[in-house]
């Protein structure tokens, strides 16, 4: 049975309200905050709505509300008159209503007096009957009828539940409105809760931003009520849920640790405390904290804690054994089953990632992962992998920053490991391949620049003794290659860098250079093209895929005359250059506008883009209205109009074409 005041519910149950507690003379006032994750009513689903009303109150409270009632019981309605089943029909008599005109509910009504009613309980009230009941009957019609005036000047409101005043309260003066987001009838006092100095009102409102998902708002509130009480542990508590929902971990989790040291007890600040570290991945952490209370474990809670320790021992096994596709698999799974804000987790996918040669993949996960700077000291107390947590993240880190070329920041993080972890063997071991990949780059250099071709290679090589992956050495060293001749070797090399790092440019170009030498036309327009995309602009890759499209043709024994580089979109003017155009060996995309059509100014930039990525290939013009012979002799009659002809046959027509569809169509025609 629920004391006077206050919701029924499971103590500890994680989806319960945080009663934030405030000491007032010699009463106490409990205000709800959220629950772990959401507000929640006490006791009630995640989600709910808050109660204005405070949990309980106190004894001496109660008792004071109670007493101004004359010739009552407290906690009763006043007894009805002789001859009146209740306190409806009295007050109906004493309204003169007329008969027929009855409330909808006979059962008794509760008011608090002018001096603060129990908090959600009944009590008497000393006011004349006029003011207990509203000025009107309700019928089952839903018509207000019998309406007559107020003997009182001063206007009722519903409480807004703060103070001594329950849920439903009549309180004195203001008017009562509607709140914007929920639509329900509050005071507009509580509007002003981010200048008032009650606790309680503050953290009402903090509340109600919280259960509309304003974490920002919330925050706000809950920071200047842990400034008023900063001793109180659900304040505490309360800014901590805030702060996880602002993606804020490290933060929340000093909260809750704050609020546990004020209130050992508290089943709920514990239970916070173990979602954060669990989400963290801190399985001992988030274990501690669900059994600290002695209480049942929440059962969700403890199958997600469960979950993520198996899945993360068979990454330690997968990483042992140099299985990376399962430690991938496993890192991913424990991610998925509640670790989603882990850096150790998300370190291990970038490092198995980085061994299966997704170098990019890699360096993604690791930008995702949170910065350890921003989480607590109890984090970083114990070892993962046999090494310091933060110095495992600075490892990977400078393994997919050397692997990137980024050799300065590769150091500097490797440095950071190291002091993290003086004693670890991995961690030195790996600090010396990153400065043997590093040395070995900056000699290489030099060698090259020197034109020292033979010993570059091997300076490069001596780096690929530490880091037999390292898709830079392995471009620089096929470059040198290249240069003395040796176009298969550097080929080798660049096939081995763009396997491990797919977007690698200086690999591909070197690549079609090589394929070039080696007279290899069809891979070498291959590349090109694709270098075309990723450098646009380029005029040496531009010409160097005009050449390469040349060279293809004439080993096909195609014709080559009119094949020009660096043309620009011609216009045609007469009937016989159109002809003339149309029977060249090459392709000729014509294109039929008028420069007064909105759909032809539009596309006109993208077909001045595609004559400079496709010089093998003749663009031009037809301006219907200046060329209507050249218009009505194709037929055309719906602007633009594209159409590829090739030694005096029409290939392909196109009527409105997409750009996507316009350049499939003119690569595929001019190879």
């Amino acid at each position: 049975m629920s004391r006077p005041g206050e919701l029924s519910g499971r103590a500890g149950r994680r989806t319960e309200l945080d009663p934030v507690v405030y000491r007032f003379g010699s009463a106490l006032a409990l205000r709800e905050g959220p629950g772990k994750d959401k507000v929640d009513d006490n006791g009630g689903p995640l989600g709910s709505p808050v109660s204005p009303l405070g949990p309980r109150v106190s004894a001496a409270a109660n008792t004071s509300s109670s007493s101004s009632s004359s010739g009552s019981a407290p906690g009763k309605p006043p007894a009805p008159a002789s001859g009146e089943t209740s306190p409806t029909a009295a007050a109906d008599r004493s309204r003169g209503s007329k008969p027929g005109h009855r409330r909808s509910s006979s059962s008794p009504l509760n008011f608090s007096d002018r001096n603060g009613g129990s908090g959600g309980g009944s009590s008497s009230a000393n006011s004349p009957l006029t003011n207990v009941l509203p000025a009107g009957n309700i019928c089952p019609s839903g018509k207000i009828t019998g309406m007559v005036p107020r003997t009182t000047a001063r206007s009722d409101v519903l409480g807004s539940g703060t103070g001594n005043y329950g849920h439903g309260s009549i309180v004195r003066g203001g008017v009562l409105r509607a709140d914007a987001g929920t639509g329900s009838l509050v005071d507009p006092s509580a509007r002003r809760s981010t200048a008032s100095a009650d606790p309680q009102l503050v953290t009402k409102a903090g509340n109600e931003q919280y259960k509309r998902g304003n974490y920002v708002e919330a925050l706000r509130f809950y920071d200047k009520a842990v400034a008023m009480c900063p001793d109180n542990a659900a304040c505490r508590s309360n800014r901590a849920a805030a702060l996880m929902g602002l993606g804020r971990l490290g933060e929340a989790v000093r909260e809750c640790e704050e609020a546990a040291r004020l209130d050992p007890a508290n089943g709920r600040v514990h239970l916070r405390l173990a979602c954060l570290y669990l989400r963290l991945g801190q399985i001992e952490n988030a274990r501690l904290h669900i059994f600290s209370t002695g209480n049942q474990p929440d059962p969700v809670e403890l199958q997600k804690l469960q979950t993520v320790e198996r899945h993360l021992g068979k990454c330690r096994e997968a990483r042992k054994i140099g299985d990376w596709k399962s430690a991938l698999r496993e890192a991913d799974a424990a991610i998925v089953a509640g670790a989603d804000s882990s850096p150790l987790l998300i370190a291990m996918k970038s490092e198995a990632l980085l061994r299966l040669h997704q170098i990019d993949e890699a360096d993604s996960a690791l930008s995702s992962s949170p910065k350890f700077e921003m989480l607590c000291a109890p984090y970083l107390n114990t070892k993962f992998f046999g090494m310091h947590p933060e110095a495992y993240v600075y490892i990977v880190r400078a393994q997919v920053d050397v692997a990137l070329g980024r050799f300065e920041n590769a150091i500097e993080v490797a440095e950071k490991a190291k002091c993290m972890d003086s004693r670890s063997i991995e961690v030195a071991m790996i600090l010396n391949n990153v400065k043997s990949v590093v040395k070995a780059r900056i000699q290489g250099n030099e060698l090259f620049k020197s034109g020292h071709f033979a010993e570059a290679i091997t300076a490069y090589g001596e780096g690929l003794k530490s880091d037999p992956s390292n898709p830079v050495l392995l471009c620089n060293r096929a470059a040198c290659r290249s240069k003395l001749g040796q176009w298969e070797k550097s080929l080798e090399d660049c096939n081995q860098a763009l396997r491990i790092q797919p977007s690698y440019i200086k690999a591909l170009l070197r690549r079609a250079d090589s394929n070039a030498k080696l007279e290899r036309w069809a891979e070498s327009v291959q590349d090109y093209e694709v270098l075309s995309k990723e450098l646009p602009h380029d005029p040496e890759v531009a010409e160097a895929l005009f050449h390469a499209q040349v060279a293809l043709k004439m080993s096909r024994g195609e014709k080559i005359s009119n094949m020009k580089f660096g043309g620009e979109v011609e216009e045609v003017t007469s009937l016989e250059q159109f002809q003339a155009a149309t029977c060249f060996p090459s392709a000729s995309v014509i294109c039929f506008m008028a420069a007064s059509n909105q759909k032809c100014s539009e596309i006109t930039p993208f077909v001045n883009s595609l004559c400079a990525q496709y010089p093998s290939a003749n663009f031009l013009k037809v301006d219907v209205d200046k060329s209507p012979t050249v218009a009505k002799a194709e037929n055309v009659r719906v602007l633009p109009t594209f159409k590829i002809y090739k030694s005096g046959t029409r290939m392909k027509e196109m009527i409105c074409p997409s750009q996507q569809v316009l350049e499939y169509s003119v690569r595929h025609y001019s190879l």
